[in-house]
């Protein structure tokens, strides 16, 4: 396993020689490196695999903290607003990881051409966890990152290697979560589909009982799975994405805080900036001049 994890690193380290990060020719793919720790900073986690060939990062959801190094991989199920921070990384031993986007069209499709053996270990309802790293799982990331240096075999090659990716982590300790989720008509399937309606829709005045309605749910049982699934509440999620989506308007399209809170779905600039101070830290104005002094965050 240490010689497979070495060479994986020395292959992250590679294709990140010129930045912190890079994104890949193989869709979905993007490798990370950092040379110290970084500060905690909010960002929403995709439906991924996070795995970490050297190094460690820290993930914060609600109250919940996950660890994820060499040993443990990460995996996010759905859309999940959390404070990130990378925990162990040098310029000698610099963090090395990559972050694999996971489709639920081609999980549901593995699970319907077959008949895939029982995961070993029930969970709990929530939308991320921690789960062994094993030497399959390694293997089969070597040979995705090594399509990278013949990108002509990557349209043909890599969904394969993807999908072979996705059936390790449904055979997985971490396989139950991925199944509920690409299951329809589960409890988790609907909840899914709830969060993908607010990311699409935060701006929208947030009805909670025709949100419970869509997922055919009562308004108290819709409460608890959301928050069994992402440790917050509807009102508490939509207000981290329209944070979170006005903080990206400043910083990358350089709008002013009033213009970028009302386009998110605020009405006060004065709420919009108490909240946002009490998110991040700072009022806006000094956030954004402060992140644009950072290095890149991957």
């Amino acid at each position: 396993m240490m010689t497979a994890l070495e060479a994986l690193g020395g292959s992250i380290a590679r294709w990140t020689e010129q930045g912190e990060q890079h994104t890949t020719a193989v869709p979905g793919l993007a490798l990370f490196q950092r040379i110290e720790p970084s500060e905690a900073v909010c960002g929403m986690y995709e439906p991924s695999i996070c795995l970490v060939a050297q190094g460690a990062k820290r993930v914060l959801l609600g109250d919940d903290a996950y660890v994820y190094d060499a040993h443990n991989y990460l995996i996010t199920s759905v859309h999940l607003p959390t404070v990130v921070q990378i925990v162990e990384a040098s310029r000698e031993k610099p963090y090395l990881g990559l972050r694999l986007k996971l489709d639920q069209r081609e999980i549901s499709q593995l699970m319907a051409d077959s008949t895939l053996p029982l995961p070993r270990v029930r969970q709990s309802g929530r939308g991320m966890a921690t789960g062994e790293v094993t030497l399959a799982l390694v293997a089969v990331f070597q040979r995705l990152l090594d399509l990278l240096a013949d990108p002509q075999d990557i349209p043909i090659l890599a969904p394969i290697i993807q999908r072979e990716i996705i059936y390790r982590l449904l055979v997985g300790d971490q396989g139950e979560r991925l199944r509920q989720i690409a299951s329809a008509g589960s409890q988790s399937h609907q909840i899914a589909r709830a969060i993908d309606w607010l990311k699409g829709n935060f701006a929208l005045p947030l009805r909670i009982d025709d949100l419970a309605a869509q997922a055919r749910m009562s308004t108290s049982t819709f409460h608890h799975h959301f928050r069994s699934m992402t440790a917050l509440s509807p009102l508490q999620y939509q207000k981290k994405l329209r944070l979170q989506e006005a903080r990206r308007l400043m910083l990358t399209e350089r709008l002013d805080a009033a213009t970028a809170g009302f386009q998110v779905g605020y009405e006060s600039p004065s709420q919009f900036s108490r909240e946002y101070t009490r998110m991040f830290g700072a009022p806006p104005l000094r956030d954004i001049t402060q992140l644009r002094r950072m290095p890149a965050f991957g």
